[in-house]
């Protein structure tokens, strides 16, 4: 049986735009590294694949986190188009508020012009609302322990940092100063982690004291696991660095997934400025947010936005936002800030396509061929035979998938193959029985 799955991948590469001396800057990912493995019983090389910090789901959460009063609701009502409150003081959210958006893809809407499908599904990024942390969080402050829970919950942090002055918009500091702010939020996650890391290696060295040469299997493992929990709290404590910004075996990678440690989770800076700062690029801040980012967590992207001018233009139709921002000489930055967040949890997508539907399958960074297949139907994956892989722009190009095959353009891969952004795919399965 052949089944044939058009499938492209996402999602090339953006600068992020810069202000004054701000240099664009590049977005937090775990790389994909490959060590030389031994094969068992063989001289060659065979490649093993690094491991990424964070769950092996599809289904990840991009949470807004920073503290009160410093425009998350805000943000995320405009990203969203949702109504939380965005009251002027603090907690106004208190449970988590969540949301589905769309991932602005250019791919994707060239295959919707292409096939005129009778359905449309884009992949989509969740956003969760956090109510805001205080100092003091760690121990309790402001709900702190409830609000480090949702945290906790999901997979990458949009850290919002308030960098615009507004008398009438109380700080919960009482002045602005988004260098300490960051600070506190990071200090607030690390002192959580600490915690856990502690009273978590105190309840494994106990367990591990009679472990030995002739312990069971379960108890050399629980003893590696109290080895790696050691190792990370000195990480954490003593070298007062965050979980993700260490270098772990695969072994460790495994044991720190299970932890849900916050200061593993991948951060996107967002810099809040007033709509005037944002159009003008030049917020005073901005610099010194760019340059503290750099200094304490390397590699970490920072991307300005006005959170004014989102929620002006979050209520218009399309047509009407695009005729505002020209009139404005700006841009919303609210289609980068989603990408940036669908890379930094480490997902790509692919779709399947034709006059029924274009629709996107979600799959996480480096997945090999059946699992992709599998997102569709675990069928899929468990009678893979092959994929047969062709890229975006040959089939932009040439427009259509017979004009592919007849120039050569269709590749034909096996069940190591790891899709990669722009691959169009058809997929071939034999149909599995289900045991009876």
């Amino acid at each position: 049986m052949r089944v044939g799955v058009l499938g492209v991948g996402w999602l090339g590469r953006r600068s992020v735009k810069h202000f004054g001396s701000i240099q664009p800057c590049v977005s937090f990912s775990t790389s994909r590294i490959i060590l030389a493995k031994k094969a068992s019983g063989k001289n060659k090389a065979v490649p093993e694949e690094k491991l990424l910090l964070g769950r092996p789901s599809n289904n990840l959460k991009i949470g807004v986190v920073g503290l009160p009063n410093v425009g998350k609701s805000t943000f995320f009502n405009a990203i969203t188009n949702s109504t939380v409150a965005a009251e002027n003081y603090p907690f106004c959210t208190i449970d988590p508020e969540e949301s589905r958006v769309a991932v602005p893809d250019a791919r994707f809407d060239w295959l919707c012009e292409h096939y005129k499908p009778a359905s449309k599904v884009p992949a989509y990024l969740t956003v969760i609302d956090i109510a805001g942390l205080v100092k003091g969080a760690a121990s309790g402050e402001g709900l702190g322990n409830a609000f480090l829970s949702h945290v906790k919950s999901v997979d990458a942090i949009f850290h919002m940092v308030r960098a615009y002055e507004n008398q009438d918009i109380i700080h919960v500091e009482g002045d602005i100063d988004p260098l300490r702010d960051m600070e506190i939020i990071h200090e607030e996650l690390r002192l959580k982690d600490m915690e856990f890391l502690s009273k978590y290696h105190d309840t494994l060295s106990k367990q591990v004291t009679r472990v030995g040469p002739n312990s069971s299997p379960a108890e050399k493992a629980k003893k590696e696991e109290a080895e790696t929990v050691k190792k990370v709290m000195d990480w954490v404590i003593n070298e007062d660095k965050d979980v993700r910004s260490g270098e772990w075996t695969n072994p460790e990678i495994e044991i720190i997934n299970k932890l849900y440690l916050l200061t593993a989770k991948p951060v996107i800076y967002l810099a809040n400025l007033s709509e005037s700062e944002y159009i003008n690029k030049n917020n005073s801040w901005l610099p010194k947010i760019k340059e503290w980012v750099d200094r304490e967590h390397p590699g970490d992207l920072v991307i300005p936005f006005s959170g004014e001018l989102e929620e002006k233009i979050s209520g218009l139709t399309r047509k009407e936002r695009e005729a505002t921002l020209s009139s404005l000489s700006t841009t919303s930055a609210l289609s980068e800030i989603i990408v940036a967040g669908y890379k930094a949890l480490q997902l790509i997508y692919y779709f399947t396509a034709g006059t029924d539907e274009v629709r996107a399958w979600t799959v996480r960074k480096n997945s090999k061929a059946p699992q992709a297949a599998g997102v569709i139907h675990t069928d899929f994956e468990h009678g893979f035979i092959k994929a047969e892989v062709i890229k975006f722009e040959d089939l932009k190009n040439l427009k259509t998938d017979a004009a592919v095959k007849a120039n050569g353009k269709c590749l034909q891969k096996g069940k190591d193959y790891v899709v990669e952004d722009g691959d169009i795919i058809f997929f071939k399965f034999n149909k599995t029985q289900s045991k009876k």
